[in-house]
C-alpha cells in the first residue's frame, strides 16, 4: 500500500541508517577473531543492502513508466482532498482485511542489530558461513582434498601435505606434458576454493578487482613471452623432446632425406609424431605436416603423447588460470599459508593422547568462558597492577619495582609517574620535551631529574651565564704590542692611541 514517494522516503532513511550502522560497526572494538570476522560479515551484508537500496532508489527516480509523475500530479491537482480520502479509505480497508498486521519501523530493526553486536556469545551463531574444523574460522587453509587431486595427476612428484602447502603455487615447476585437461580441472578447483575461502574468511576483500589486476599483468607478460614457465618458444611448440625443424625452406621429401635419420627423428619427436621407419618414410611423414596443425593430421601418425597434446587445451587458458593462482596466493593467502604450515607441523608433532587432551581442554575453556567470562573479576584489594595473564602481580614484585611510589613532574603539567623506571624514562618522551620547548629551554642532559619549572629556569640562567663567561671577549683578551714592546689589551691600546701616548 506504499506510494512511490513513501518508498523513496523509506529508501533514503534506510541508506542513512545503513551508513550509520556501518560506521558504528567499523569503530567498535572487537576482542576475538570470531567477533572480528562476524563484524566483517555484518559490514559486507550492510554494504550489499546499501547498494541494492541505491539501485531501487535510482529506478524510482528514473520513473520509466511515469507512475511517479502521475502520483505527484494526483496529490497536487485541484482535487487533492478527494485523493487524500481515497487513500485513507484504502488504508482502512487494508487493515480491516488484515487486523493483526503490524508495521515494524526501520528503527526497531537497526536497534536489534545494535543489541546483537554487543553479545559475544552470538557471534559464532550469527556467522552466515561455515568453516571446517581444519580452517578454524578462517585462521587456516583446508586443502586436503586438493592435495589428493594433485597426487592423482599423472607424472607429478608425490609429496606430503606440508610440502604441498609450501609449493602448491609453484606451478612453473610442473612439466608441460602434465598440463592437460585434467590439470586444467585441478587449477579450476584450486581457484574455486580460493574464491570460496576469501568470501568466507575475508568478506570485505574485493577479489574481483584483484583478479582484474592480475589479468592485466598476465596479458602484458604473455604478450612479451616472459610469463613464468611459459616462454614464447615453449608455449608455441609444447615439444615432447627433440628439436623442431622449419619446413618452409624444404619443397619436397627428398630434400628432407638429406638431413639424415637422427635429425628427422628429433623433428618428429618434437611434433609428437611416430619417429620409426626408414629414411624415406620419416621424410614423407614429416613433410606431410608442412602448413598444417597437429589437430588436422591423421591420428595414426601421432604417438600416444602426441594425441594427448593435440587434445590439450590452449596454453594461454592454462597459463591464465596459473596467473590467477600466483596473484591471489601471493597477495592474499601468504600469511594464512604460513600459519597453516605451522599449525599442521604442530599437530603432527603431538601424539593422539595430547590431541585428545587439548580438545578436551579447549572444550572446558569454552564452557568456562561462556559461563563466567564477565563475572570472574580478580581479587585485588591493594589495587596492584595486572600482569600478562590478567591477574595482579605479586606484592614483592610490586615493591621491588617501586610501583607504590608516585613522581610528579610540573614541567609535564603535573603528570604523575608510577615507579622510578617510568619516571626516568619520561624525560626522553614527547610530553616532557614539549614542556621544555614551551619554556624555551633545550631538553639536554643538564636538566635530567629536574621537574620544577622554577628550578629549570634557574638552571638555564646559570648555564647561560657560564657560557657567556667562557665566551671569548676581544676587548679584553685580544693583545697588541706598541713600538717599545709593551703588550696591551685592545681597549687600553685604543685609548692610549687616541690620546697620543703611544
Amino acid at each position: 500500500m506504499e506510494s512511490l514517494l513513501e518508498q523513496q522516503r523509506r529508501c533514503h532513511e534506510e541508506r542513512e541508517r545503513i551508513t550509520e550502522a556501518m560506521v558504528t560497526e567499523e569503530t567498535t572494538k572487537h576482542e576475538g577473531h570470531v567477533e572480528r570476522l562476524a563484524s566483517q560479515h555484518r559490514i559486507a551484508e550492510l554494504r550489499q543492502r546499501y547498494m541494492d537500496t541505491t539501485q531501487l532508489l535510482l529506478s524510482l527516480y528514473e520513473d520509466k513508466d511515469e507512475s511517479r509523475k502521475d502520483e505527484i500530479q494526483a496529490i497536487s491537482a485541484p482535487n487533492e482532498f478527494e485523493e487524500f480520502y481515497a487513500r485513507l479509505k484504502g488504508i482502512k480497508d487494508f487493515h480491516k482485511k488484515h487486523p493483526g498486521e503490524i508495521s515494524v519501523p526501520l528503527s526497531v530493526e537497526f536497534q536489534n542489530l545494535e543489541l546483537a553486536r554487543g553479545d559475544a556469545k552470538k557471534c559464532e551463531e550469527s556467522l552466515p558461513v561455515l568453516f571446517s574444523d581444519e580452517e578454524d574460522f578462517g585462521r587456516y587453509l583446508d586443502m586436503h582434498s586438493l592435495h589428493q587431486v594433485y597426487l592423482n595427476l599423472k607424472h607429478v612428484k608425490h609429496i606430503d601435505y606440508i610440502t604441498y602447502l609450501a609449493t602448491f603455487d609453484r606451478l612453473f615447476d610442473i612439466p608441460k606434458e602434465v598440463k592437460n585437461a585434467e590439470y586444467k580441472r585441478y587449477l579450476q578447483a584450486v581457484i574455486e576454493y580460493i574464491y570460496d575461502y576469501c568470501s568466507r574468511a575475508q568478506p570485505l576483500f574485493d577479489i574481483h578487482a584483484e583478479v582484474e589486476r592480475i589479468e592485466r599483468d598476465f596479458s602484458e607478460k604473455w604478450s612479451q613471452g616472459t610469463f613464468p614457465g611459459w616462454s614464447r618458444d615453449n608455449a608455441e611448440s609444447m615439444s615432447q623432446g627433440g628439436t623442431r625443424l622449419d619446413l618452409s625452406s624444404f619443397s619436397s621429401p627428398e630434400e628432407l632425406m638429406s638431413l639424415g635419420l637422427d635429425r628427422l627423428k628429433s623433428a618428429l619427436q618434437a611434433l609428437g609424431l611416430k619417429c620409426g621407419g626408414t629414411l624415406e618414410q620419416r621424410a614423407m611423414r614429416l613433410f606431410a605436416t608442412k602448413g598444417k596443425n597437429l589437430s588436422d593430421l591423421d591420428s595414426s601418425l601421432l604417438t600416444n603423447t602426441g594425441k594427448a597434446g593435440s587434445r590439450q587445451k590452449s596454453p594461454r587458458e592454462i597459463a591464465h588460470l596459473e596467473a590467477i593462482i600466483y596473484g591471489l596466493v601471493e597477495g592474499t593467502l601468504s600469511e594464512v599459508r604460513e600459519a597453516t604450515q605451522e599449525n599442521v607441523q604442530r599437530k603432527q608433532a603431538r601424539s593422539v593422547t595430547e590431541r585428545e587432551e587439548e580438545e578436551e581442554g579447549d572444550a572446558d575453556e569454552a564452557e568456562e568462558s561462556d559461563g563466567a567470562e564477565d563475572e570472574d573479576v580478580p581479587y585485588n584489594p591493594k589495587n596492584l597492577p595486572l600482569g600478562w595473564d590478567g591477574k595482579p602481580i605479586p606484592y614483592w614484585l610490586y615493591k621491588l619495582h617501586g610501583l607504590n611510589m608516585y613522581y610528579t613532574c610540573e614541567i609535564c603539567g603535573n603528570q604523575q609517574y608510577r615507579g622510578p623506571k617510568a619516571f626516568l624514562r619520561h624525560f626522553a618522551e614527547w610530553r616532557h620535551a614539549h614542556g621544555m620547548r614551551s619554556l624555551g629551554i633545550p631538553n639536554t642532559a643538564h636538566f635530567a631529574n629536574v621537574t620544577l619549572i622554577e628550578d629549570a629556569l634557574a638552571l638555564w640562567e646559570k648555564i647561560k651565564n657560564l657560557k657567556s663567561a667562557e665566551r671569548w671577549q676581544p676587548d679584553v683578551e685580544e693583545e697588541f704590542e706598541d713600538s717599545v714592546g709593551n703588550v696591551l689589551n685592545r681597549k687600553t691600546f685604543d685609548d692610549m692611541r687616541r690620546q697620543g701616548i703611544l
